[in-house]
């Protein structure tokens, strides 16, 4: 992974988002302990700190958990928190967006689904 550290997105967020990418396509399993802030930090050239927060906000959303003293852990359920938080905020925000800018092109709701049908059956292909 390669950080945008002049993008709008902080960091930390793009170290999280990084973390459950590795979750969903198998990098990481249940159970299995994830890398340290120091670990990132030195991976990433960040401040360590920068690290651990990303870590922390995995664990505070209970995909990541804490063994005292040993580190972080992939939670038991990851995969599927991860799956309903991007379809519930960042699946959703797009929807919306594709919406609005139906709105202002004056686009029906069949000629939007038909656009994301095409889209769907280019994908499959």
């Amino acid at each position: 992974m390669i950080l945008d550290t002049n993008g709008m997105k902080p960091i930390y967020i793009q170290i999280a988002e990084w973390m459950e990418s590795e979750i969903m396509n198998g990098g990481l399993n249940v159970d299995e302990k994830v890398y340290s802030q120091y670990k990132l930090a030195e991976m990433y050239n960040i401040n360590p700190a920068t690290a651990a927060k990303g870590l922390t906000k995995l664990a505070e959303e209970g995909i990541l958990y804490d063994k005292r003293g040993i580190g972080k852990f992939v939670a038991e359920g990851a995969k599927q928190m991860i799956i309903e938080k991007r379809k519930n905020q960042t699946l959703k925000q797009l929807i919306d967006d594709v919406v609005t800018e139906a709105g202002y092109l004056q686009l029906s709701e069949d000629e939007v689904i038909e656009l994301i049908r095409n889209s769907w059956k280019g994908r499959a292909e």
